[in-house]
């Protein structure tokens, strides 16, 4: 069961190649930061535009330089369940701890679809898979009901990444699923909600500027102290908000670039961030002493 704070980790580039030693300062960064768990190949990640060669050769090195010392997970979900078996079986023999399986983009499945979705791929793996429900990208919800017998049919589907923002689809998941089943937060802006609800961590794309911070936050939930959870929680909504001013992981690859993390640059369709965001997204960066 994964509880704390995973990254959501941008993919760095540079000359429209991986950047390599880019990577390798925000493992660091990361694992200097408490950041309990990383995300490879993500929607923060730019997962759509990583050629097959690509993701495997930045999943290799990331597993090498972390060598056991925090979780990593890899977005192995398509719409193609064919595809999404073939990386998922890829992922596990790579090392990686979790598969992060997103519902089936653009085909519309019914339930019943995404339930059928889901027991071909644990039935065809042996990785623990944690369901990636974003209606608000794929156009498809992945209900409670749906996601709960899938829970107990499935010891593999261990988890859910839930940025559906219905609190209470996510209440009654939480309520009614296995023990050792992982919530997890799927929306910074929501972080400590879903945590007062029952949820166990986050996957966060916030955390990639303050690991700390977001870390911090986390813990103090799972220890109970929800007053100080609220402090740090309201102290991020600017910063929450600031990350998604455009489509993610825009603005934070422009922040990390504006702390000398990495260069700017993105895979199209993704492009830099318009001049009056930038003006806002500085100003932010600069009243959290980040830049």
């Amino acid at each position: 069961m994964f509880k704390g704070s995973m990254v959501a980790l941008v993919t760095p580039f540079k000359k429209k190649e991986i950047d390599y030693t880019a990577v390798e300062n925000l493992i660091d960064f990361h694992l200097a930061n408490k950041t309990d768990g990383i995300l490879l190949c993500g929607t923060t990640g730019e997962n759509p535009t990583l050629a097959s060669d690509e993701k495997e050769q930045l999943v290799r090195f990331t597993v090498k330089k972390v060598d056991g010392r925090i979780p990593i997970m890899m977005g192995t979900g398509t719409n193609n369940a064919v595809q999404t078996i073939s990386t998922t079986q890829k992922a596990q023999n790579l090392g990686v701890d979790y598969a992060l399986v997103i519902t089936p983009y653009y085909n519309k499945p019914t339930q019943k679809g995404l339930y059928l979705f889901f027991k071909e791929v644990a039935e065809n793996t042996n990785i623990p898979i944690i369901i990636y429900n974003v209606p608000g990208r794929t156009g498809v919800n992945i209900e409670a009901d749906t996601v709960l017998k899938l829970a107990y049919d499935f010891e593999k589907i261990v988890g859910i990444k839930e940025a559906s923002g219905n609190l209470d689809q996510i209440t009654k998941i939480v309520r009614d699923a296995p023990e050792n089943f992982s919530m997890l937060s799927g929306e910074d802006a929501i972080n400590l909600p879903i945590m007062a609800c029952g949820g166990v961590g986050t996957v966060s794309v916030t955390a990639n500027v303050v690991p700390d911070k977001v870390h911090e936050m986390v813990e103090h939930c799972l220890q109970g102290d929800f007053d100080k959870a609220k402090n740090i929680h309201l102290y991020l909504r600017d910063l929450n908000k600031m990350m998604f001013i455009e489509t993610n992981p825009i603005p934070a690859k422009e922040a990390l670039y504006m702390m000398g993390k990495l260069e700017k640059e993105f895979r199209l369709p993704l492009c830099t961030m318009s001049d009056a965001n930038r003006a806002k997204l500085t100003e932010c960066l600069k009243e959290y002493k980040l830049i």
